[in-house]
């Protein structure tokens, strides 16, 4: 089951106040323990109507089904990204409007306000606020500065060697893997991609799906941002212990000020985001801020931003989107003290150094990057990240990310090992509980509706399995499957 979907347990701790005993709350219905207390922070709900917001996300999946990836409409409504647009919502507004001259998508809800999407080109698509008919950017194109795929050998390139594989693999087992990750058929697997010391061991896509077809990869992005940070902190822009530097806690003895960066990256800043997956999650208190951070903020950077603190800073971890959007905002802020051209950096930065050709970041109506969630990318370059991180950060010879940051992504975070859940380090979960047939120590980018990128160092392993989002309880089963064979297929490396 992805994580990233869990109501996690066991409960959270209650926290009620700088100092003294813990108490209940009436938004939930927590136990006290330790000394982590809860701020005395009121809580204030997104504005807007919900099913207002729920739409957006439609006509923005919807958008990107049909002109990112490609996929059919009927398709996509019955099976792509009930995330942030619920099935049953969807019964409740009028059938998507598809109009491919204008690349946008319509929706109308029964108050008579549409809501729409539109194809940016290579942002992705975006959802017009409500009431608006432009966005607050000018969309960019972002070259790809990278030689032709076809003739360009892996990883690099698409053309794989024709050189034995490797003696010490099972490659018959391998095959039944890659085979058992698309049964059965409501698994809805779209992409399963195996590589060995880097090498392409296993490969399969579903049916109109290719190598090089952007597919929706959700939270996968989480990690994305984190190594787009690191990137940065290669070049000397940020370090993990600094407090994060946004112009919105600075002066006033803002307490916000003393969040640093590796708190944030360990979901463990404390501000106050409420999300589906909070174990005291009351859908009462109106739209949650963990979706609203992808269907309405408007300006997402300074959404977070301005969030309150619920807990002091690495005491307790939540899944919660507030966190990697301040790392993209981070990003914005770092590239752009560098003068450089925000958002093409990924690609000139990272992607054109690793053979990524397929990557679609897409943006909120200000243009800052959504990549907590709303990205596109092939399995190939997925598996392509994946290896960045299998090889510690260098790339045929040169260091992309700082000595040190795989570990520190690869490391439990100290807050959610003290609450009983180990399995979540730098912006990418950990096996650390062996919910999975795999390693402990392995590490992953997951993402909701099953997608996942899992680096198994262990054994030379990164696995891809990428899925529409209907599939994801079959997916995860039949991913599991796939994990076991392989483990058997693949030794693990000698000490």
């Amino acid at each position: 089951m992805n994580r990233s979907l869990l109501i996690f347990g066991p409960a959270f701790l209650l926290l009620s106040g700088l100092t003294g005993n813990a108490q209940e709350t009436p938004r939930a219905k927590l136990i006290a323990r330790g000394k982590v207390l809860e701020l005395k922070t009121p809580y204030k709900a997104p504005p807007g109507d919900a099913l207002s917001h729920n739409t957006s996300g439609y006509a923005k999946i919807m958008c990107s089904a049909v002109f990112v990836t490609g996929l059919k409409p009927d398709f996509a409504a019955e099976n792509v990204g009930y995330f942030t647009s619920p099935y049953t919502e969807r019964a409740k507004v009028s059938k998507p409007v598809i109009d491919y001259d204008k690349k946008t998508v319509s929706i109308t809800l029964p108050n008579s306000v549409t809501r729409t999407a539109i194809y940016t080109g290579d942002q992705g698509c975006v959802t017009l606020p409500e009431g608006k008919n432009s966005l607050g950017y000018t969309p960019v194109k972002v070259p790809r500065n990278l030689p032709d795929a076809a003739t360009t050998p892996w990883p690099m390139g698409d053309a794989l060697p024709t050189s034995p594989m490797p003696a010490e693999v099972d490659m018959a087992k391998v095959q039944q893997a890659v085979d058992a990750a698309f049964e059965p058929t409501d698994a809805l697997t779209a992409a399963f991609v195996v590589t060995y010391k880097g090498r392409i061991i296993g490969e399969r896509y579903g049916e109109g799906i290719t190598k090089t077809t952007p597919l929706e990869s959700w939270s996968m992005g989480k990690s994305l941002s984190a190594t787009l940070l690191g990137m940065l902190m290669n070049r000397g822009v940020y370090t993990l212990d600094q407090p994060a530097p946004f112009p919105q806690w600075q002066g006033k003895n803002d307490p916000r000020a003393k969040i640093r960066i590796k708190d944030i990256m360990h979901m463990s800043s404390g501000l106050y985001c409420r999300a589906p997956q909070d174990p005291d999650y009351d859908p009462s208190l109106g739209y949650p801020d963990h979706l609203y951070l992808y269907t309405d903020a408007g300006n997402s950077f300074d959404y977070a931003a301005n969030l309150p603190q619920q807990w002091l800073p690495n005491t307790v971890g939540r899944y919660r989107n507030s966190d990697p959007v301040l790392t993209n905002y981070l990003v914005r802020l770092g590239v752009e003290k560098l003068g450089e051209e925000y958002l093409t950096f990924p690609q000139r930065a990272l992607f054109d150094k690793i053979g990524v050709r397929t990557m679609i970041m897409e943006t909120d109506p200000s243009g800052n990057f959504l990549t907590q969630g709303y990205e596109f990318a092939s399995g190939r370059d997925w598996a392509r990240l994946g290896n960045l991180y299998l090889q510690e950060g260098m790339w045929q010879g040169k260091r992309l990310l700082p000595e040190g940051f795989t570990n520190f992504v690869s490391t439990l975070a100290e807050p959610w090992v003290a609450d009983g859940r180990p399995i979540y380090g730098g912006l990418f979960w950990i096996n650390g509980d062996g919910a999975r047939p795999i390693p402990k120590e392995a590490y992953m980018m997951l993402g909701a509706g099953g997608q996942s990128t899992a680096i198994i160092p262990s054994h030379d392993l990164v696995i891809v399995r990428l899925g529409h989002y209907k599939g994801s309880s079959a997916g995860g089963k039949a991913l599991d499957k796939a994990y076991t064979l392989l483990m058997e297929a693949v030794p693990a490396k000698k000490n």
